[in-house]
């Protein structure tokens, strides 16, 4: 019975267009493999409509004891909306080649709940398209742990540097702006 509901449901999305659902924008086009699983993620399924926090991350950066701070962001926002999107990379070369081992620091030794990537190209020409979009919209990461602040409109609110901590005012100032967007 449920997933007749279900189905209906999305059947009724579906027929009614973009009034009853969310559309979906250009910066959340594509999908990309998770995280120690064997299934990818829709980026427009999972984050369309929503608020959402883009970092990109590395096991062996500096500024990784930043991912207890984001993981406290989602547990404090979430219910309100809020995503948070981990994006593991080895541009700056501080991230592992084993994703079972990046798999290891977020989840075992941070506890991280939010949604994460396998890693991935972020800078430059070979970058992921939706980090291009992000630095077409506010330019790319300069280092491990950049942060990207996106309304429910897939536009980019704000950018913080890698040595902004995420209990920094601003930064969640910038995530209650977009948490209050309209979709």
């Amino acid at each position: 019975m449920t997933a007749r509901l279900s189905f209906a449901a999305l059947l009724l999305a579906a027929l009614a267009g973009p009034a009853f659902a969310a559309e979906c924008p250009a910066l959340l086009l594509g999908e990309l493999p998770k995280l120690r699983a064997k299934e990818s993620i829709d980026l427009c399924q999972r984050f369309a409509g929503k608020p959402l926090l883009i970092v990109n991350t590395a096991s062996y950066c500096g500024f990784a004891p930043q991912f207890k701070g984001l993981e406290s962001l989602y547990k404090e926002y979430q219910a309100q909306g809020l995503e948070v999107l981990g994006v593991p990379s080895n541009d700056f070369r501080q991230e592992d080649a084993d994703s079972e081992k990046t798999a290891e620091v977020c989840y075992v030794n941070y506890g991280v709940t939010f949604t994460m990537t396998e890693p991935q190209v972020v800078t430059g020409d070979q970058a992921i398209p939706l980090f291009k979009d992000l630095a077409e919209q506010s330019g790319p990461p300069r280092w491990n742990f950049y942060k990207y602040v996106v309304d429910r409109q897939g536009k980019v609110v704000a950018s913080f540097s890698s040595r902004t901590k995420p209990d920094n005012d601003k930064l969640r100032e910038a995530l209650e702006q977009a948490i209050s967007s309209q979709p």
